[in-house]
């Protein structure tokens, strides 16, 4: 008998009770040869999809998705990459592949001995009984009457649900790509922001728990408080809300995509897809208004083609940031450097509109630095040499989850807390500053125990010292300051596709 041992007792798999006796008791030949290489095969791809259910799950909150997935595992291994080190990440994946390859030999050596099974071993009666009362009980599960209650089908169970979620991947990939034929977001100037610097600025891993779970609270709103009375003090206005990401855990360049194209854009079949078909973004609305538009992008260490797609005027890279400190393991430079640079050398004085993607708060969340109270300090960014090894280092910091989050916490503070500084300088009258998260960290941190922890919701604070500018998102339920209302006060979170369509529907006359 195959059994599973997992949290809910022991599992009976009724597909290994009718595979293996039939293979067992086959002669040797091809047919019992090829038997075993089909069955072995069938179960490694089971195998997979299960590890990769496993893994979305812990890094994006969702099951995996063998239509749109299987392309992410580059990006895995990059990410592992980022926070354990390359020998490592190396390592890990090799002994994986080590752990898998011995599995399978072991399987193909019980299912092909050097000596046939004798029938003392195994009575062909008995094994017939085995391969038909398995096979009856495997159609009467699949038609909902479960007679052994700890008894599944876990194999033909993953395949169905792969294969529904492909057939309606597919469906839904057909259904998207004639909206976006069908039904264009024409481009729009918005006038009312016409003489305006529009800055929408993403910070990482920047969601509702962060606002909201005691362990990650505790540190931000403090931080939020503190800021809030020093703008204050020196007239700058705030309103905070909150939108609902399309994704958690990762892909920050999706909650982009959607916020820039007014769709959802979730899956990164989609992203290409919409960036593809030339769809209008807010690159384009303010294009149209006349605005210089910029993209500032610290984590692309690669050719981004999709930054030309979007039509940005101006790209800056993480190479094109003149960037002379050390690389902080993943981060490849401070967020207090990025936006330094980005006032000091790319706003320029005329309108413009840019997107910066904040990096400070991604994974593994080590070193933390501090915010630097004096900004002509950045320069070029040698003064961050001093925390190149500081703190712990990646791969022991993540043999403790409870440091992990008390790190991720202080992460997201240091990113909120250098943006709201930095609007000290940038957030005058002729200044729109927004400042969301891109999207919740991954469950693996936050958990799925609330609201707070298991919504897609990220907070979105909205900066200026033009109360006009302000006055739309207050009318949209925002609250005055830096904390938003808690989520339960807030009801329905928007998307954050809305976005779009809220500037252009507030700032479309002058």
């Amino acid at each position: 008998m195959v059994a599973i041992r997992g949290c809910w007792g022991r599992l009976i798999a009724w597909e290994a009770w009718l595979a293996v006796p039939l293979i067992l008791l086959l002669p040797k030949g091809s047919l019992r040869t090829w038997l075993v290489v089909a069955w072995l095969l069938i179960v490694l791809v089971i195998t997979l999809f299960n590890l990769g259910d496993v893994a979305t799950y812990l890094a994006f909150g969702r099951s995996f998705n063998s239509y749109l997935d299987v392309p992410l595992a580059r990006a895995v291994f990059e990410l592992m990459v980022g926070n354990i080190g390359m020998s490592a990440a190396i390592l890990v994946t090799l002994l994986a592949m080590l752990l898998l390859a011995a599995l399978f030999v072991m399987l193909a050596r019980i299912l092909m001995p050097a000596r046939p099974l004798s029938v003392r071993r195994l009575p062909g009666s008995l094994a017939a009984v085995m391969m038909m009362g398995s096979a009856v009980l495997i159609t009467l599960e699949l038609n909902g009457q479960r007679l052994v209650d700890t008894a599944r089908v876990p194999m033909v169970n993953t395949a169905m649900f792969q294969w529904q979620q492909v057939t309606q991947t597919h469906a839904a990939r057909q259904e998207f790509t004639a909206t976006l034929a069908d039904s264009p977001i024409e481009v729009q100037p918005l006038p009312g922001l016409a003489d305006k610097r529009v800055l929408l600025t993403f910070v990482e891993s920047y969601g509702a728990a962060a606002l909201e779970d005691s362990r990650y609270s505790d540190v931000i709103l403090p931080m939020l408080d503190s800021l809030q009375k020093r703008l204050g003090n020196q007239g700058i206005q705030m309103a905070s809300g909150w939108l609902e990401s399309p994704i958690r855990g990762g892909q920050s360049w999706l909650a982009h995509a959607t916020a820039l194209s007014g769709r959802k854009v979730d899956n990164q079949l989609w992203y290409r897809l919409m960036l593809d078909s030339g769809h209008g973004t807010l690159v384009d609305d303010f294009k149209a208004t006349g605005h210089r538009t910029l993209a500032v992008m610290p984590a692309i260490t690669r050719a981004w083609p999709e930054g030309r797609a979007y039509g940005f005027d101006d790209i800056h890279a993480a190479k094109d940031l003149d960037y002379a400190g050390p690389p902080l393991n993943w981060v490849t430079m401070p967020d207090q450097y990025t936006l330094d640079y980005t006032a000091r050398k790319l706003l320029g004085d005329g309108p413009v509109f840019a997107q910066l993607a904040l990096i400070s708060s991604h994974a593994p969340w080590t070193p933390i630095l501090p915010v630097l109270e004096d900004w002509s300090q950045v320069g070029n960014g040698r003064v961050f040499d001093r925390w190149e090894n500081a703190g712990e280092a990646p791969d022991e910091l993540w043999q403790d989850f409870e440091k992990v989050r008390d790190h991720y916490a202080r992460s997201v503070a240091y990113a909120v807390e250098v943006a709201g500084r930095w609007s000290e300088r940038v957030a005058d009258d002729n200044t729109l500053l927004i400042i969301l998260g891109d999207h919740q960290a991954a469950p693996l941190i936050t958990g799925d125990d609330n609201v707070a922890e298991a919504t897609f919701a990220v907070p979105v604070h909205v900066v200026s010292a033009d109360s006009a500018l302000l006055a739309p998102w207050l009318a949209r339920g925002f609250t005055p300051g830096m904390r938003p209302q808690t989520l339960d006060q807030a009801g329905e979170v928007t998307q954050m596709r809305e976005l779009r369509h809220w500037l252009r529907a507030d700032f479309a006359q002058p």
